[in-house]
């Protein structure tokens, strides 16, 4: 694709606060295929962690590396750019099986905790390695030297990509366990250094559907609500997500049903839960992307609802996803990488760090969504853009793509695709 202009903010539709409802806009990444997401809650902020499917003709899974995208609102998405490669562990396959990941805070770090091809002699397969960082946003590095778990320690191995999809859960003692499996599911405390186990290594029985159902298939992830243990995961295959519940993080479980059934094409889902502000989350992936597809999938979010036993209601995926839950200030610094919804743009790394919108053609767009003017309205509108070329113009754009535009920002050629220049141009018309 020609990149036209790079610019830090661009051509906006701007969703005010006299449209009903603000919604997510499922899928909530639309510059890359995301899948596998993972969700944590620090600062006040939604951090959300993602696989990458690349954007390559293929019938298998080829990711590479993992993204981080952020956001206070529940609908508008800050692009982080990619914060850690298979090529990070020296031990690991560096080609492809970038798997599913999970990432935690304790003590000052961020660990994350991936599935990954071990190349190592004698231990093949999959295998969970922990890299760490002292920033939500990376950059992120191989915290061991070597796997954390491996194929020869997990006995009830069945082929060699049991190790898949760890996740980390640390209940109110303080105790964090690792749970983790593909046809298995297994668990093992970890030690306060979150780098190292702490005992044995141990299993649930999947088999018994009074535990868990029909079908337990892979993607774990526990939360504990109310002094309810809830363990989480995709079943069967093509997937759907189902969940069990315990008293303790180690079981017993009780199967209680189905959270989401098998909607789209994607022969995968994987969740992940948080609690956020009050109310609970679920991300998930589907194939809702032109040219999605079991290998080019795409991160979602719902709303999850509870009933007074403490069972998790049925939900369907949705385009409309989850509600806002703040407004955005538009007299703030807003990074053009926030996006609910775009279409055509892409995003890269940035010469003066960060992340930044590329890849723009006419009548390519991002919209933002909840913006609130205030009684006065603005003024102005200030973008720091660059180009290479002849340039072009930022419209700015009230509620739809073809909505009142309330300014124009010409954008002429900047002394190349790095050299950044500030840029001012009047509106009207927008409070409120």
């Amino acid at each position: 694709m020609k990149k036209v202009i790079s610019i830090m903010t661009v051509i906006f539709i701007i969703s005010t606060l006299f449209t009903p409802a603000s919604l997510a806009d499922n899928p909530i990444i639309q510059t890359n295929y995301t899948a596998d997401p993972a969700p944590i809650v620090y600062d006040d902020t939604v951090y959300l962690y993602t696989g990458h499917d690349l954007e390559i003709a293929t019938t298998s899974y080829k990711m590479v590396n993992w993204k981080c995208y952020s956001s206070k609102d529940m609908v508008n998405w800050t692009d982080h750019g990619t914060v850690l490669n298979v090529s990070a562990f020296d031990w690991a396959r560096h080609d492809q099986d970038a798997n599913a990941a999970h990432v935690i805070y304790r003590n000052g770090k961020f660990y994350y905790f991936v599935s990954v091809s071990c190349t190592l002699p004698g231990k093949g397969g999959i295998a969970i390695g922990v890299a760490v960082s002292d920033s939500p946003t990376g950059p992120f590095v191989d915290a061991i030297g070597g796997p954390l778990v491996t194929n020869d320690m997990t006995k009830y191995a069945s082929h060699s990509w049991d190790d898949l999809d760890p996740a980390v859960f640390i209940d109110d003692d303080g105790q964090a366990y690792l749970y983790w499996g593909n046809n298995a599911c297994y668990y093992a405390k970890l030690n306060e250094d979150m780098i190292s186990l702490d005992g044995e290594i141990g299993y649930f029985d999947i088999t018994d559907q009074a535990q868990f159902g029909p079908d337990y298939e892979e993607a774990p992830w526990v939360f504990k609500r109310n002094g309810i243990y809830y363990l989480v995961y995709a079943a069967q295959f093509p997937e759907h997500i189902a969940y069990s519940t315990s008293t303790s993080p180690t079981g017993p479980w009780t199967y209680r049903g189905v959270i989401m059934p098998r909607q789209g094409n994607s022969s995968t889902n994987h969740p992940g839960i948080i609690e956020y502000k009050g109310d609970y989350y679920l991300f998930y992936h589907n194939d809702w992307l032109p040219g999605g597809d079991s290998y080019h999938r795409s991160v979602c979010v719902e709303k999850l609802e509870f009933k007074e036993d403490g069972s998790i209601s049925t939900i369907s995926m949705t385009r409309e996803g989850a509600p806002a839950i703040a407004n955005l200030n538009p007299y703030a610094r807003t990074e053009a990488e926030t996006i609910c919804w775009s279409s055509g743009v892409k995003t890269e790394p940035c010469n003066e760090g960060g992340m930044n919108v590329c890849d723009i053609n006419d009548g390519d767009y991002i919209k933002v969504a909840r913006v609130d003017f205030g009684d006065k309205g603005a003024a102005a509108f200030t973008a720091k853009v660059a180009s290479g070329s002849g340039g072009g113009e930022i419209e700015l754009r009230l509620d739809s793509a073809d909505g009142e535009v309330i300014g124009t920002l010409p954008i002429g050629f900047t002394g190349g695709w790095d050299n950044w220049v500030t840029k001012t141009t009047s509106i009207s018309g927008v409070t409120g």
